[in-house]
């Protein structure tokens, strides 16, 4: 049976939280007219819905996609991506595993976020325009689809409650990435699969979920 491993960006493959934030203060103080820093967002800014974000700061009514792409394409310059990921995308391909990414992204917006060498390294990118959004199945089993990958041979690295709901409605394996945004404790309460803490060996974890080996329904804590 083919095996895929999806993964979600921002938080899991990509340290953007400080990006995610300045996107937000930077967009906000424009549409605004005032100065809006990153200490002004309300708590949680990074894990909710942009528009729940701005209507708290005081901005009604529809989102400028040119003024959106402008605070983030500034604010991807403090985005980088984790120390692990090459050597891990790397491994997963060696071992025949495909890998692919579903995110909230749009597709221009992950093109300036991932360099090329990391991008080259991936099979599928599933983004905001291609499927319903999370935590809808939609774009997890579009990527299996193009992957030839039944739910059954993947698992979905996700850092949020959002990809979790995701991976079970698709009927994948929920892998929470407790280096991320919503943290151990809120990945396992929502029914991950498996949470990890950090993202050490990464590539040998994943390969023995796939290979049934791993355990389940629980966090792996660092020995």
């Amino acid at each position: 049976m083919k095996r895929a491993v999806l993964f979600d960006l921002d938080g899991v493959l990509l340290d953007s939280h400080a990006a995610q934030l300045a996107t937000l203060a930077g967009f906000a103080t424009s549409a605004l007219d005032r100065l809006v820093t990153v200490a002004d967002l309300p708590t949680g800014a990074a894990t909710v819905p942009r528009q729940q974000v701005l209507a708290e700061l005081g901005l009604s009514g529809a989102i400028n996609d040119d003024g959106w792409d402008a605070a983030t394409a500034t604010a991807s310059l403090q985005a980088e991506v984790f120390p692990f990921v090459g050597e891990t995308l790397t491994a997963l391909r060696a071992a025949g595993v495909a890998t692919g990414i579903v995110t909230l992204r749009s597709r221009r917006r992950v093109g300036w976020l991932l360099p090329p060498d990391i991008l080259d390294l991936i099979d599928t990118v599933v983004c905001f325009e291609d499927a319903a959004p999370k935590p809808a199945p939609d774009g997890l089993l579009l990527a299996l689809r193009q992957l030839d990958v039944v739910p059954e041979g993947a698992v979905f690295v996700g850092d949020t409650e959002l990809d979790v709901h995701a991976a079970r409605a698709a009927g994948v394996r929920a892998v929470g990435a407790g280096w991320g945004f919503a943290g151990p404790e809120a990945l396992s309460r929502v029914g991950a699969d498996l949470v990890l803490p950090h993202a050490a060996a990464l590539a040998d974890v994943l390969l023995l979920l796939l290979a049934g080996a791993a355990p389940s329904h629980q966090i792996i804590k660092r020995s």
